[in-house]
């Protein structure tokens, strides 16, 4: 089954600094339906405004990855850990047993990012955090792994869960399949552009809802960058 939830449908805030969308149940937005999908919890498609960010918070058991689409995001936390990612770069914060982090757009234009959480495979353990940049030119055609809890996921920022996600760009009318598994579940949202997944179609920053496919074959209508969540 493949529910499209499109982009103009979903929970939202606008802060004034910080415009968001929540693609789940997030901070004043609720929904029972929209609790999470399988052991995704949060998928908030984020623009922070210039000179201004999120000031220091906790977080505790959840593994936090921020794939940036465009501008810059800075991250700071109670470990030390200092680092700037920019459009096309991903970071992980692995919470574990509690951390404190801010997340500061510094730059002179407004930053756009997804932010994703999804629960550890187990509660507590050291805080980390890391990031790396994955060149758009290094996934066009074929779906790579950004982050990932499982060892042959070479490359890929790990994180503790058994789950990935992946990062593909397509030009107009190219496609790639990804064997995700009846029992897993898959979240997609195109960044930018439009695909049909398995025939169905989903615009840019649509959500598509994914359970019970043992195959995916996603091809895109126009060019397109898309960013799929594997989890149990």
């Amino acid at each position: 089954m493949i529910e499209r939830r499109p982009f103009a449908a979903l929970g939202g805030a606008d802060h004034g600094w910080l415009k968001a969308k929540h693609h789940f149940s997030f901070a004043r937005y609720y929904d029972p339906e929209r609790l999470g999908h399988g052991a995704l919890r949060v998928w908030n498609d984020d623009e922070i405004a210039p000179h201004t960010g999120f000031p220091p918070h906790p977080h505790a058991d959840m593994e936090i990855i921020t794939y940036v689409r465009s501008g810059a995001i800075t991250h700071e936390d109670s470990l030390g850990n200092e680092g700037r990612t920019e459009a096309g770069d991903v970071q992980v914060m692995s919470a574990g047993s509690g951390v404190r982090h801010a997340e500061y757009n510094r730059e002179a234009v407004p930053t756009t990012l997804f932010q994703i959480w999804i629960e550890p495979a187990g509660q507590g353990g050291t805080p980390s955090w890391g990031a790396k940049p994955f060149p758009k030119a290094d996934r066009s055609g074929r779906l790579i792994p950004l982050a990932s809890g499982f060892a042959g996921d070479d490359g890929a920022l790990p994180i503790r869960s058994e789950a990935r996600v992946l990062g593909a760009t397509l030009k107009s009318g190219d496609s790639v399949e990804y064997a995700l598994g009846a029992e897993r579940h898959g979240y997609l949202v195109p960044a930018k552009g439009s695909v049909e997944v398995n025939g169905v179609r989903i615009e840019a920053r649509d959500g598509a809802a994914i359970s019970g496919e043992s195959a995916l074959k996603i091809k895109a209508i126009e060019d397109s960058e898309i960013v799929l969540v594997d989890t149990d």
